[in-house]
């Protein structure tokens, strides 16, 4: 299972004085099951990109895939196809509407012709996924929540359609470092129990680091790197700059300790790694 991506080009306001191309013969697949972390300068053309996964934009020339099943076709094959392709948008707050939590998270799976009963479960299971306890937060209106509480209600609307492929455009945006990592914690625990694949669009190069295994590198509309983040990063940083991407705070750290003489071992991208590689150097104990 897979979303495959056919040479799609893509252009804003074509035949207009403001045609701009923002996708240029792009082709890659995504394997269910992978976390994929989409990187690139602002206006490279990672969002429009993942706008066409599940059918947002519609190719200027191309096609995308999704288990065999072109997404911008019709009937209800397709139909079902982009259903498998959840998105949270970029400050998914924005998208709250109804006036409780339940009714929010509800609107998805109600709206795709699910039974009651079956509603139900699909909104509890993914209040818990989101760590959001039904019995306090439930008929309260997502109005009146905590912004990264805002934005877990947003995220659960799109966990309980239950999707094989699960976009998240920079969730951390806005966050404090606590609800930052919550957010995260919770779509890792998504991730691995229910082997879904999930595209991560960030800018975030220690996010990037920390957990995806896989990075596409975007630069002028086209997919210039596609490769295992550590080897992107560690093999690729020459070419990272000339695209004006960055590499995690914690790889130039150890690059400048190593330079000072500090003998550190092993890739080091997180910041978990290279407090291990200088514990281990320094010969500390306990650490």
């Amino acid at each position: 299972m897979s979303i495959d991506v056919k040479n799609i080009s893509y252009t804003y306001m074509a035949k207009t004085p403001f045609e701009c191309q923002a996708l240029d013969q792009v082709s890659v697949t995504i394997n269910k099951g992978e976390f994929v972390a989409i990187i690139g300068h602002t206006g490279s053309g990672k969002s429009t990109l993942a706008e066409h996964l599940n059918g947002l934009l519609h190719p200027t020339t191309g096609a995308v895939y999704v288990d065999g099943i072109d997404v911008n076709g019709k009937g209800a094959d397709a139909k079902k196809a982009r259903h498998q392709v959840g998105m949270v948008f970029q400050y998914p707050e924005h998208q709250l509407f109804a006036e409780t939590v339940y009714e929010d998270i509800a609107f998805g799976p109600r709206n795709s012709g699910k039974d009651p009963d079956t509603v139900d479960a699909a909104v509890r299971s993914a209040m818990e996924f989101v760590n959001l306890d039904f019995a306090t937060f439930a008929q309260r209106s997502p109005f009146a929540l905590s912004g990264g509480q805002m934005r877990r209600v947003a995220i659960a609307g799109v966990v309980a359609m239950e999707p094989d492929y699960l976009i998240m455009d920079e969730p951390s945006a806005g966050l404090d470092p606590r609800s930052r990592n919550m957010i995260f914690a919770q779509l890792m625990t998504i991730f691995k129990k229910r082997k879904m694949a999930v595209i991560l669009i960030t800018h975030s190069m220690e996010e990037a680091a920390l957990y995806a295994d896989r990075l596409l590198v975007m630069s002028g509309g086209k997919l210039c790197i596609d490769g295992k983040t550590s080897d992107v990063f560690i093999n690729d940083e020459k070419t990272l700059e000339k695209l004006a991407v960055d590499v995690p705070e914690s790889f130039k750290l150890a690059e400048e300790l190593q330079q000072q003489g500090l003998p550190l071992k092993g890739a080091i991208l997180t910041e978990a790694q290279l407090v291990k590689a200088i514990a281990k150097a320094k010969g500390w104990s306990g650490c």
